[in-house]
């Protein structure tokens, strides 16, 4: 009989010297994931470089700035969608 010592000494992964694959593979992927680190910080260097050294301030008289309604304050002086819909929203009788 086998006792637990054997079994777990036994080498159950095949020949590890023929179809070897893992070590290139892994080579393979760290060289294209330096590339691609390598290649997206160029990017957004190149990125940074282009923009400006100083960006308006924010009020700026020249800009015009839209107003920002929030929908959770309640109706603004319009109609609740229920009173009356649009067009996407009209069922036609057929």
């Amino acid at each position: 009989m086998l006792t637990t010592a054997q079994v777990l000494a036994e080498n159950n992964f095949g020949d590890t010297r023929t179809g070897g694959l893992a070590g290139p593979m892994g080579l393979f992927l760290i060289v294209a994931l330096a590339t691609v680190t390598v290649l997206l910080i160029r990017n957004m260097n190149a990125r940074l470089r282009r923009l400006p050294d100083r960006f308006p301030q924010q009020g700026d008289p020249g800009r015009v700035e839209s107003a920002v309604v929030d929908p959770t304050d309640g109706p603004v002086g319009q109609d609740s969608p229920t009173s009356a819909p649009n067009g996407s929203q009209q069922h036609r009788n057929s």
